[in-house]
Formats: structure tokens, C-alpha cells, sequence
């Protein structure tokens, strides 16, 4: 989507590398969308924080307190120097009325944004490091469109440290369920990446144990 650098006089902000864009928690009615930098999305899990996205041009975020009127689910930190557009309620519905097509363009986004965060917070729900893992896993073949019912292998480019942050477990735990699965077979293990050979078998675990979880409660 290209809103247009015309609009940055009226809506534009700038953050420098390191500062604060909102916290967790803290209450908040408007919304970013991403000119130029990157941010860092966080969040607190038990007593780990757990990165749960980074940011480019063209990204929205803190699109919730829009849509639910609810305190901020997480924190955002500019990770270089950021240039974005900001929004409130009042200036975003003139924003909508004025370009209808603009409006279109924004709720896909924001339905999307909420499925991601959704389905990234589905990860901390399962109980066990290896089926954390395995559902990250799975939540990066799914980003990619692999089909993960299916007998294909997939690339996952990540560190053992980013799947450690996106699990909110240690990385020496992530890194020995890494090996397990590499020493089985199910994957090859890299510096900076892992092949999966076989995605449906992390299929069938995570869902399996989503399963049994559901019938023990």
C-alpha cells in the first residue's frame, strides 16, 4: 500500500534507534504505519520477554487500539531510525471517508495483523519446549504458504535464538530440541536456517497435542 510521502507533513512522526514507541500495557488510541526503519514488536511471558515481530516500511502496528479500544498488548521499540505515519481514531475515520479505496487497503491489513498476532500467541498455549518449537516451526511455513499437511519439505529461516524468543523459552532448551529432531531425522540443522524434510510430521505433533490438551481440560 502507498500512502504517499504528501502525507507525512500532516501525520508524520520520527523515532530515533533505541527509543520507545508505546509500552505494554499503557493505554493508547492511534495507530502506525511504517514509512521508512524498522521496529521491534514485544511482549511479556511470564518472566521472559518474547519477541513477537519486526517491522518494515509498509507495516502497520498498534492498529488494536482502533479496532478495541484496549491498553497496548505489547511493546514497540524503534530498532533503527523511524520515520512513520500516526493515526487517531478522529483523524483516521476523516482519513476513511476521504478515500474509500485507502480504507479497503487498511482493513486487510488489520485483518491479517490480527490473525498473525493471534495465531503467534497460539505458540505460547502449548505446553512442552520441543511442541513450542515445532509450532514455530510450522507458524514459518505457514507465513511462507507452504502447505503443512503434506509430505514437502520446508526452509525455516531463523536462528535457534529467534525460535528461543518466539517460544519464550531459554535457547539452550531450543537448541537441544533442535538436535533431537536433527539426530531423528525430521530436520537439518544450520547457523542460520533449518530444513524441515517432512513438515507434516511437525503437523500432526502440534496438532495432536492441541488435541489431547483440549480433552484434558
Amino acid at each position: 500500500m502507498q500512502l504517499g510521502e504528501n502525507l507525512f507533513e500532516k501525520f508524520g512522526k520520527e523515532y530515533k534507534a533505541g527509543e520507545i514507541i508505546f509500552c505494554e500495557y499503557e493505554p493508547g488510541d492511534n495507530f502506525y504505519f511504517i514509512l521508512s526503519g524498522q521496529v521491534q514488536i514485544t511482549k511479556i511471558v511470564g518472566d521472559r520477554e518474547k519477541t513477537l515481530d519486526i517491522m518494515g516500511p509498509g507495516d502497520i502496528f498498534g492498529e488494536m487500539a482502533i479496532l478495541e479500544q484496549q491498553p497496548r498488548s505489547a511493546t514497540v521499540i524503534a530498532l533503527e531510525d523511524v520515520r512513520v505515519l500516526e493515526f487517531n481514531r478522529a483523524n483516521f475515520e476523516l482519513l476513511l471517508k476521504s478515500n474509500p479505496q485507502m480504507a479497503l487497503k487498511l482493513l486487510k491489513i488489520f485483518c491479517k495483523r490480527i490473525y498473525d498476532a493471534k495465531r503467534q500467541l497460539m505458540v505460547l498455549t502449548l505446553d512442552g519446549d520441543e511442541y513450542r518449537v515445532a509450532d514455530v516451526i510450522l507458524l514459518m511455513a505457514e507465513k511462507e504458504g507452504i502447505p503443512i499437511e503434506e509430505r514437502v519439505s520446508a526452509e525455516i529461516k531463523l536462528t535457534p535464538e529467534e525460535i528461543a524468543s518466539m517460544c519464550a523459552i531459554p535457547v539452550e532448551n531450543t537448541l537441544r530440541v533442535l538436535k533431537n529432531y536433527a539426530k531423528t531425522g525430521k530436520i537439518e540443522l544450520f547457523d542460520n536456517k533449518l530444513i524441515v524434510n517432512n513438515i507434516s510430521e511437525f503437523y500432526r505433533l502440534v496438532h495432536n497435542k492441541r488435541k489431547m490438551m483440549q480433552r484434558n481440560k
